[in-house]
């Protein structure tokens, strides 16, 4: 289910190594139940961020492709500590 982001990334037109470190500083200062929305023009990117970021971190809420299929948006979760 898509929420309200806290955070939003967008990585259209950004060398994708470089957007998931930033995805990642991102992360790390984020609070718990805190939501981050990634928009991305990167075909891989959809797997590359499930790869990357470890279940017991962050939750897939929602991942959808835009109207016209160009971009991508993914919503994450970060899980509270008990969660870990």
């Amino acid at each position: 289910m898509k929420q309200v982001p806290h955070y939003v990334l967008d990585f259209r037109e950004t060398i994708t190594p470089l957007a998931l470190l930033k995805m990642n500083q991102v992360l790390k200062g984020m609070q718990p139940d805190e939501v981050l929305e990634i928009i991305t023009t990167d075909p891989d990117a959809r797997t590359d961020v499930l790869k990357i970021i470890p279940a017991s971190t962050c939750e897939l809420i929602d991942m959808e492709l835009t109207a016209d299929a160009k971009s991508c948006r993914i919503q994450l979760r970060k899980r509270q500590a008990a969660e870990l």
